[in-house]
């Protein structure tokens, strides 16, 4: 999804939380690997892998010049013959600790066995972020997390709809999809996990996050939606 997506969900949205929500995730996302040189590790659960805000993260790695970014894709099942960046298995999971960051994406509870290695990455030192359905126990594992919950389905058709146009595959949608209001205890309607995932990948490589009043930002997003809108899209997972 390219800025000129991102900004029509985003004016779909205005009036609502999510934006600024989402950017504020981003902010953290962000300030917790650029400083660490990377080392983010990004895990979803057994039925839905985030592989779509992966390939996410590496074009806004790529087009941000911030490789920090650019994540670890850890999966549940890795097949004989998968690439080098969708080999890695639950494992790594074992060996992250301080100075890394694990990103967890969990549309619906993670089976013990996942919460348990996310517990010990956390004790070892790894910060822990999570985009979640709003279930305690992935919230109680992470330093930060922003929460997606289920209401009535066709408060969330709209923009789903305008996603979809305009981002072609919204990706594996074999997964639970998470329909919803709220986070960080605030009420925001009209946005999945999906839709959500899109809004925080973009904010992660903005050029700056949200000031007040800042020109300077103003322009720093002129700049990389011309920079967007020119250069060919990096090469795809």
């Amino acid at each position: 999804m390219d800025a000129v997506r991102v900004a029509l969900l985003r004016e779909v949205l205005a009036g609502t939380e999510w934006p600024a929500l989402t950017r504020r995730f981003a902010g953290v996302l962000r300030s917790s690997v650029v400083p660490q040189g990377g080392g983010l590790l990004l895990v979803g659960t057994r039925e839905y892998e985030p592989w779509h805000l992966a390939a996410h993260l590496v074009d806004e790695a790529a087009w941000s010049g911030l490789p920090e970014l650019s994540p670890t894709l850890v999966r549940h099942r890795v097949r004989p013959g998968d690439p080098a960046h969708l080999a890695v298995g639950l494992g790594r999971l074992e060996g992250a600790g301080r100075g890394e960051t694990l990103l967890l994406v969990a549309p619906d509870r993670p089976d013990g066995g996942l919460l348990e290695r996310v517990h010990d990455a956390r004790r070892s030192g790894a910060r822990v972020l999570s985009l979640d359905c709003g279930d305690p126990e992935v919230r109680g594992l992470a330093h930060e997390a922003l929460s997606v919950t289920l209401p009535d389905r066709n408060d969330v058709r709209d923009v789903r709809d305008l996603r979809d146009e305009h981002d072609g595959d919204s990706g594996d949608d074999s997964g639970y999809v998470s329909y919803g209001t709220g986070s960080y205890g605030t009420d925001a309607e009209g946005v999945d996990l999906d839709t959500v995932q899109h809004l925080v990948s973009a904010a992660a490589g903005e050029n700056s996050l949200p000031g007040a009043r800042s020109r300077r930002r103003f322009r720093d997003r002129l700049a990389r939606l011309a920079d967007q809108l020119t250069a060919p899209p990096p090469a795809r997972w």
